[in-house]
């Protein structure tokens, strides 16, 4: 596992695990200002134990020393493909908005990698499929992330042909991408 210190990188962002409370109360506190979506909750404080499980690895990413957003890996993935053949997958991106364009979720999907590659050949990841997902669509792309091949699923099961879904943020594609 990742040491719990910080990892300096160039450009002034720095990334560093979820180890304490304190920390998870602060994403609660800047996710409930930033994001009318989110309500504040036991949410990061659940992410807190994953990490000291060993089941989740959540870094917070700081730019110029303010918090900048978080990303998880989830070794025990809800998708059945990825439980099922061990694949980590990143979870739940956040760049806050005024933190975009600064390479900031690049440099979390490095480490991210990085820290996969110990434990697997493969990561994934899922992505929603209408157009507020359009940029993490073309960045996964540019990573070198493709298509799992298994088709859209809702909610974690597999849509059939003719079967109606919402469009919403449970209708994802999973991409998968070989570590080298």
């Amino acid at each position: 596992m990742q040491s719990r210190g910080r990892v300096k990188m160039k450009d002034s962002i720095t990334l560093k695990q979820l180890s304490n409370i304190a920390e998870a109360d602060i994403l609660n506190h800047e996710f409930s200002q930033r994001y009318r979506w989110y309500s504040q909750g036991d949410y990061f404080h659940k992410c807190l134990e994953e990490n000291h499980e060993g089941i989740r690895i959540t870094l917070m990413a700081f730019y110029e020393d303010s918090l900048a957003g978080c990303c998880h890996i989830l070794y025990n993935s809800q998708y059945p493909y990825f439980r099922n053949d061990n694949i980590p997958e990143i979870n739940d991106l956040n760049v806050f908005p005024e933190y975009r364009r600064k390479k900031i979720a690049s440099r979390i999907f490095d480490e991210l990698e990085r820290i996969a590659s110990n434990k697997s050949r493969y990561i994934g990841l899922g992505v929603g499929l209408y157009q507020d997902y359009g940029n993490a669509q073309q960045m996964y792309g540019k990573r070198g992330y493709v298509m799992d091949g298994k088709g859209m699923t809702y909610m974690n099961n597999q849509v059939q042909p003719g079967q109606p879904v919402m469009v919403d943020d449970n209708l994802l594609i999973y991409l998968v991408k070989e570590l080298y």
